[in-house]
């Protein structure tokens, strides 16, 4: 499938120069970096938020889930 991705002029550069330190067209380099990227974002999960220790503790204990959904909800707007 063909298509069209505008790049900026100074990592268009910096792509070609990879290119051809490693002997590889563009299309093949692009290829790679992409196919590592999906990869690498599929293995990756949601972060866990800190635990807070019991002691001292002003407010009922709240599950990830709980604290998430406080997150969305209140989000920036």
């Amino acid at each position: 499938m063909r298509t069209t991705v505008d790049l900026p002029d100074p990592l268009y550069r910096r792509l070609k120069v990879q290119a051809a330190k490693e002997g590889k067209t563009l299309r093949a380099l692009l290829i790679r970096y992409l196919e590592e990227g999906l990869a690498r974002s599929r293995s990756t999960s949601p972060k866990c938020l800190p635990q807070i220790p019991e002691a001292g503790r002003r407010i009922p204990p709240l599950s990830h889930a709980d604290l998430w959904a406080l997150l969305e909800d209140h989000g920036p707007s």
